[in-house]
């Protein structure tokens, strides 16, 4: 059975990560990417479907954690009666290779001590096999993979496991390095823990004092953005969505997704948190990123891509797989990366928009690319799609799908106006008055006194929280105003809004799923342009109060069963997060300002 979801804690280096219980248990590690076959899956499944436990023989010991300051390296305490101990989780940073390091360290008295580690690959269901090498260390090869375990502590077998004991006295320190490299390459050079551990640490530390956030809720900023560089792709400056497949957004249920890989629909808000939080490298990365992986025909756009832009996503599941608590099925891979989000054109004109008014600057074949793009929404915009929600029934007319194409068009006339970029000038302020008028006319329902989710619809969405926050409308226009107000009365349940009712719209699954984060903070955000507060700060703490002990955030909250669910640790509610405390204490430029006030007074609207 695996720990909730809350209890996990994540570690990484920047191409991939792995989840740490706090009882110690490794549950979940995708090597060598993100997206690749899971060496470790009993997150999913069972502890034969991979793991690596190592904690105190005695089963009553008390546990505290905590990330080192500023770093992404745990450590948790166990205290028994016998004494205690520490376990130091680490994933240093190495070109050709992939380490998964852990250090006990005694504190007091003597520990007794056991570790268990199934290795398994390709999601769980390849039994490696397993050979000692020269220097004593063990060899797990199954095809291209080979995983490597080095220690000074005793190795046995144990079914189809490699088991340990062993104590661990006060002073002493007892290192475990599994190393994962394809098997067709030489056996990599063991590295030394702690050497290993003093880099990594130097790493975390100096990265974070870049950080220009201060005031009272720094530290939560901070270990949000440190999340983010987490879930970051080094290599090509991708942002995953989360670091998990399948982790539920119900509870028993079928809403289990892919998410480890990177959505236009968190390019601006991504792209903003770092700017404002002085992480130019990372925000450029990203825009970069971006650029390349929307190259090609604007008419094969995608919602999401591969860590490196890839597009080809399949969507399979892993029958093997029982998934989270039984929600089944596990699927790999996402079917909507095919769905028409027309969202994502005012994500990317307005993400490029922003990178040029924070300093950064696009390639210069960037504007040529986001002119086609534009030239393309003229002829698309009408059409219904799946929205941002990638429902998976009939296609709509999603007022916020709407909203973000007339996004795209204001973006583009901005940069026109900005920066002298060529293009129909005239043709698009024109075509953004159309767009506009159409949204006004048919996405708001004067009877409600709210925008709605979709044309000719009474129902309502948390995305129309963007209408103010992207500058469609101001946050003081009476319509947006009502449309705030209906989503208190009809969205929000103990105090957490949800961002549409299931069981009212036809996206062709069962209805129900936890509150999403990310629409809370949107939430948070209007208060604050609308000049509540007071509000806003009592909502922000609230949102504060369901990280976990170690600061981290899932996708949603489920309000009945009080646990976090969905994908987890989720960019979408870690930006939210750092985005909302910008605008709350005003120290920083105010994302909500840059994209939303800002953009609403240059347009006129």
């Amino acid at each position: 059975m695996p720990s909730p979801i809350e209890d996990y804690a994540l570690i990484g280096d920047c191409q991939t990560a792995a989840l740490v219980a706090r009882n110690g248990s490794i549950d979940w590690l995708c090597w060598p990417r993100f997206d690749s076959d899971a060496c470790f899956a009993a997150l999913l499944g069972t502890p034969e479907h991979g793991r690596w436990q190592l904690a105190p023989q005695a089963a009553d010991a008390k546990v505290t954690r905590r990330y080192r300051p500023g770093t992404l390296i745990l450590e948790t305490d166990f205290e028994t009666a016998e004494g205690a101990v520490r376990v130091i989780d680490f994933m240093p940073m190495r070109d050709t290779v992939c380490d998964l390091m852990r250090i006990v360290v005694g504190l007091r008295g003597s520990v007794s001590m056991q570790m268990e580690l199934t290795l398994r690959f390709d999601y769980g269901s390849v039994i490696p096999w397993v050979s000692r090498l020269e220097d004593g260390s063990l060899q797990a090869i199954a095809g291209p993979n080979r995983a490597t375990l080095r220690t000074s502590a005793p190795l046995e077998g144990k079914g189809m496991s490699t088991a340990s004991r062993f104590s661990v006295k006060a002073g002493e320190s007892i290192p475990f390095v599994l190393t994962y490299s394809p098997s067709h390459y030489p056996v990599s050079q063991p590295a030394d823990p702690a050497k290993a551990l003093e880099k990594t640490e130097a790493f975390w530390s100096e990265w974070s004092s870049q950080c220009s956030v201060t005031g009272e809720w720094s530290e939560a900023v901070v270990r949000s953005l440190i999340t983010l560089k987490a879930l970051t792709y080094e290599p090509t400056g991708g942002i995953v969505a989360a670091a998990t497949t399948s982790l539920p957004e119900q509870l028993g249920g079928i809403r289990n997704w892919d998410y480890r890989f990177c959505w236009l629909r968190d390019a601006t808000l991504s792209l903003l948190a770092l700017i404002n939080a002085n992480y130019f490298k990372e925000a450029d990365d990203w825009q970069r990123w971006l650029q390349r992986a929307v190259a090609g025909s604007p008419a094969q756009a995608q919602i999401m891509y591969g860590l490196a832009g890839e597009r080809r996503l399949a969507e399979w599941t892993v029958d093997s797989l029982p998934g989270y608590e039984g929600a089944a099925p596990v699927r790999v891979g996402n079917a909507a990366a095919q769905q028409l989000q027309i969202d994502v054109y005012g994500e990317v004109m307005d993400a490029l928009h922003q990178a040029r008014k924070g300093g950064l600057r696009p390639d210069k074949v960037t504007w040529d690319l986001q002119c086609a793009m534009v030239t393309h929404l003229e002829s698309i915009w009408t059409e219904p799609d799946e929205g941002i929600w990638e429902v998976r029934g009939e296609r709509q007319c999603f007022t916020h799908s709407r909203v973000m194409a007339w996004v795209a068009v204001d973006r583009a006339i901005k940069d026109m106006e900005a920066y002298g970029f060529r293009g129909p000038l005239e043709r698009w302020r024109e075509l953004r008055q159309r767009i506009h008028e159409d949204v006004c006319s048919n996405g708001y329902n004067a009877q409600l006194g709210s925008f709605v989710q979709s044309y000719g619809s009474q129902l309502l969405d948390a995305s129309l929280l963007q209408i103010a926050l992207t500058g469609f409308l101001p946050a003081d226009d009476p319509r947006v105003i009502g449309t705030v107000a209906a989503i208190e009365r009809d969205l929000m349940v103990e105090g957490f809004v949800c961002r549409y009712h299931t069981h009212e719209t036809d996206d062709g699954l069962p209805p129900g799923e936890g509150v999403f984060l990310a629409c809370n903070f949107w939430l948070a955000d209007n208060y604050v342009l609308q000049g509540r507060e007071a509000e806003a700060r009592v909502l922000f703490e609230r949102l504060l109060g369901l990280c976990n002990d170690v600061g981290l955030l899932s996708e949603q909250y489920d309000i009945r069963a009080r646990r976090l669910v969905g994908n987890f640790p989720q960019a979408f509610s870690h930006t939210g997060l750092v985005n909302t405390a910008f605008n709350l204490t005003r120290a920083q430029p105010s994302p909500a300002v840059q994209r939303g006030a800002a953009e609403a007074k240059e347009s006129g609207t």
